[in-house]
């Protein structure tokens, strides 16, 4: 049988917010990791643009163990990020990762805010 492993319960995705303090999350799958941070009631991610890929403000660093799971960014998803001060290596927007049952245990830390 080919595809995801099966979960037993909810996804998890482990959000370190901007004070330090890491918060473990219900995810599931099809929704966005930047729906899914913001639902979670951190308020660290804004979403102005809400999830349109205009404002970078849902800009977070995915841990590098997780990178290979995500695919590239696209361009708009570039342009964006390289308008940031904070960009880094890690650096991606969380509305353009969607949720799915391989990214059970994705870490992530909200950038510093542009």
């Amino acid at each position: 049988m080919n595809g995801p492993p099966a979960t037993t319960g909810p996804l998890r995705v482990t959000v370190v917010d901007r004070a330090g303090r890491s918060h473990v999350i219900a995810a599931a799958a099809g929704r966005s990791l930047m729906e899914t941070i913001r639902d979670a009631g951190l308020d660290d991610i804004l979403a102005l643009c809400g999830g349109l890929a205009s404002c970078a403000t849902c800009h977070v660093y995915i841990a590098p163990e997780w990178a290979g799971q995500l695919g590239e960014p696209g361009s708009d998803e570039e342009d964006l990020l390289d308008s940031s001060e904070y960009r880094l290596a890690e650096s991606r927007l969380s509305c353009q990762i969607p949720i799915s049952a391989v990214l059970d245990g994705l870490h992530v830390t909200i950038a510093p805010e542009d």
